[in-house]
């Protein structure tokens, strides 16, 4: 629907803002306007260099962090539920279905003081 700003759109702006603001205000206005801008850019290069080199950091470290270990085997988890490894004892009932969820009622809404029965 829109499109890029063209020749004539330009002009309308630019002679809207000339009566808005006059011949002596424009071009300060303009000054300011451009030095926005730069201080934007400058800031919005700024903080990508920033993460760039916070990614950078990282990627360094996780190759580190993902090292496979050379030490003996991590401990089974503690618990009553027996691990992938450790077989089940022959009096424990298997299920393969899964648990249903729990519902749980919703209290019941109080009545309006209005209405008969609401308590005094």
């Amino acid at each position: 629907m829109f499109g890029p700003i063209g020749v004539w759109e330009m002009v309308i702006i630019l002679v809207i803002a000339l009566i808005v603001f006059g011949p002596r205000k424009l071009p300060e206005l303009g000054r300011s306007l451009g030095k926005s801008l730069g201080e934007f850019k400058r800031a919005s290069n700024e903080l990508r260099n920033t993460l760039d080199e916070e990614i950078r950091v990282e990627e360094r470290r996780a190759p580190k962090a993902a090292a496979p270990k050379t030490g003996p085997a991590a401990a089974p988890p503690s618990g009553d539920a027996p691990s992938a490894t450790e077989p089940e004892s022959p009096g424990t009932p298997t299920s393969t279905a899964s648990p249903e969820p729990a519902t749980v009622a919703a209290p019941a809404p109080e009545p309006h003081p209005t209405e008969p029965g609401a308590g005094a």
